[in-house]
Parts: C-alpha cells; structure tokens; sequence
C-alpha cells in the first residue's frame, strides 16, 4: 500500500467500526433504530426509552472513550519509542503504566476523602510522572542508554506491581472493583470520562504534530540533534511529560491496558517509514482502531458476559512482542 494511503484507509476503517460497534451489543437494538435515536439525539430530540438510553448513556460514550483512550495510547508509545531511541519502548513497558495505576489506586483508597472527580487522574498523573522521571533518570546516568532504560522500566514496573498487588490484599469489599479496574476496561465509560479524555489527547496530538520535525531529527542522536540545532533536552522533557500525561489519565479512566503504544507506532513504522510528520496522526488513527476493535470484541465475544479489554490486548501485543525482539531496532543504543 502506497504510504499516502495508510492514513486514509485507517480513518476509513475507523469510521467503519465505531458505526459496526454502535449496532452490536447484548441489547439487540435494530441498526434502523439505531441510526433513527442518533439522528433524534442530533437534533435534541433524543427518545427516553430503554434502548435509546443503552445507545447515548452506554455504547456512545464507552466507543469514544475507546477511540481516545487508543488514540492517546499510541500517541505516548510513538513519543516514548522517539524519546528513548527503541523501537520496544513504550509507557507500558516503562513502567509508566503501572506507575500510573499505583497512583489511581491510592485514589481509590482515599475516595471518602474530599478529593473531587478530577482527584484520581490527578494522583494517576502524579504516578505516572513520577515513575516516567524515575526511569528516565537512571537510563540517563547509563552509558548504555537503551539497555538501561529497559531493565530500569523492567524493576520500576515490578515495585509498582508489588505496591498493586498489596493494595488488592487490603482491599476488602473493594477488590473486585479493583482487580476488573487492573485488568482493564471500559464498561464504566460516562460522558465525563469522555470530556475529560478529550483536551488530554488532542494535546498530545497538536504537541506531537509541533515536535515531529525535531523528533526526526532527534532520531540521529542527541550530539547529532544538537548540532542541527534541536534543544535535546527541551524535547527530552516535552515528550516525556506528553508520555506521563497521556498515558496517566488514560489509564485512570480504562485501567491497565498494555501493548497498543508498543505494536502501533511500530508497525506503522515499518509501513510508512519514519517520518513523524506522518507517524504521529497515523499513530493516532491506529491506537484509536486497535483498541476499537479490541473493546467491541470484549463486550460481545462472551455476551453478556464482558472480557476486560486489557486481556484482549495482551493476547495479542505479547506474540508481536516476542517477534519484535527478534528483528534489528534501527535505532541507536
């Protein structure tokens, strides 16, 4: 496929399964009932019977929450793959991920405290942020800088977990909540989730889209970058806080959900090149269809039981994983 055409087809296909996702579900509602409650909810006119409610208030926030959430997923893991220089990098291989769920979790813990709808993502972010600087920090004192970076990421991720895992044990009444919440997934997905979700992500797209000409030329090292007068450490520390941020808010409103920053700028890259200035909205449009397609697949698969989406992902982000250790990482260590 011509590289021209890879944006296109994914936002085609985009468009395609959020319409597919609206008429599948446990409900059974008809697709000309469907289309006839959003043309009605358009015109603010939006019936209040039963299946109209399960289309606007359940399916239509949750399919938007899944588009943001992919698309600020693989928004963070083509900034980390471009701030570290490896193509394996990624917030949930970094550790950022479960930096952030500690973060929420404690959150959790403290939700009969005064601490207002906006408290989670704020200790999420405060999580991420905190592991993303750590790992970060000690890759830099390296001479091995991708190396380091990965085994740091590696034993921050474990700490995290550790910390997780005796949270789960003191959990009580709330480790069901917990444990789904960890695994993640969508099925929670409100209005709010949505409006919070979205500044978040068009940031990271409007910020990334700015960074694409010095993240190209980041790519050739930092001495390099810096003789073609990019400010290293400038970029160094935008990337990192577009990562924490994202990735962090995302996960506060999903959950763990692993791999989808990792296979999407990776593959992309490897269709259409590594030009950032059209990796970064093909990221966007794939993360948004990956995890798209992975959410529909989870709430219908076994309805009307529900698949935590994050384990939908990991069945398929482990393999291609595992294949892409195998294959030379075109970037510099």
């Amino acid at each position: 496929m011509p590289d021209r055409l890879v944006l296109p087809v994914l936002a085609a296909l985009l468009v395609a399964v959020m319409v597919a996702a609206l008429l599948v579900g446990g409900a059974g509602i008809s697709p000309a009932e469907v289309f006839s409650t959003l043309g009605s909810a358009a015109w603010g006119q939006a019936p209040s019977d039963v299946n109209a409610k399960i289309l606007l208030d359940i399916r239509l926030p949750r399919i938007l929450l899944a588009t943001l959430v992919g698309a600020g997923m693989g928004l963070a893991g083509l900034a980390s793959q471009t701030l570290f220089r490896n193509p394996l990098a990624s917030p949930y291989i970094l550790g950022v991920s479960n930096g952030a769920a500690v973060g929420a979790v404690v959150a959790m813990f403290l939700a009969g405290k005064p601490l207002g709808y906006g408290g989670l993502p704020a200790m999420s972010v405060s999580g991420g942020f905190v592991v993303g600087a750590i790992v970060f920090t000690m890759a830099r004192r390296s001479s091995h800088f991708g190396h380091s970076l990965l085994l740091a990421g590696i034993a921050i991720s474990a700490f995290c977990s550790a910390l997780t895992a005796g949270a789960l044990y003191l959990a009580g009444e709330r480790l069901q909540t917990l444990v789904f919440w960890l695994m993640g997934g969508l099925w929670q997905a409100t209005w709010g989730d949505v409006l919070l979700l979205t500044p978040v992500t068009v940031a990271a797209l409007a910020g990334l889209t700015a960074l694409a000409p010095a993240m190209n030329v980041a790519l050739a090292g930092e001495r390099s970058a810096s003789d073609l007068g990019v400010n290293v450490r400038r970029l160094q520390t935008l990337l990192l806080v577009i990562v924490s941020v994202t990735t962090s808010v995302a996960v506060a409103v999903s959950g763990v959900i692993g791999f989808v920053g990792l296979i999407v700028p990776h593959v992309l890259r490897m269709l259409i090149g590594a030009d950032h200035r059209g990796l970064v909205p093909a990221s966007a449009a794939g993360g948004a269809l990956l995890l798209l397609v992975a959410d529909t697949l989870a709430r219908t698969l076994a309805a009307p039981a529900e698949v935590p989406v994050g384990i939908v992902t990991a069945l398929v982000g482990a393999p291609v994983f595992l294949w892409l250790l195998r294959r030379p990482t075109g970037y510099g260590a």
